[in-house]
């Protein structure tokens, strides 16, 4: 009777051992929903990136292939005008 109780005590006690680890050790359920998170918020990140390098691509292709794409980007980024334009100034009176 004695071994009895003492082999269901072992048992109950690796079974404990091994739902802890199970749970909560570096390879267990908690620390793989976290890392499913991390996965997925890596995913979206990567996601934004790729549209951006779309644009970038895209952008870059009609610098190269063409100067109106080029005068355009000059205009609007760094205010160039050509030679005999005269650039006007509005400041809106508020």
């Amino acid at each position: 009777m004695l071994q009895m109780r003492i082999f269901i005590t072992l048992l109950a006690v690796t079974a404990l051992y091994l739902q802890y680890k199970a749970w909560f050790s570096d390879v267990g359920y908690v620390v793989a929903e976290r890392l499913t998170i991390e996965v997925t918020e890596q995913r979206r990140r990567t996601s934004v990136l790729k549209e951006r390098n779309q644009i970038l691509t895209a952008e870059v292709i009609a610098l190269k292939n063409g100067p109106d794409a080029l005068e355009r980007r000059a205009r609007s980024d760094l205010g160039m005008i050509k030679q005999g334009e005269t650039f006007y100034l509005v400041i809106d009176g508020k």
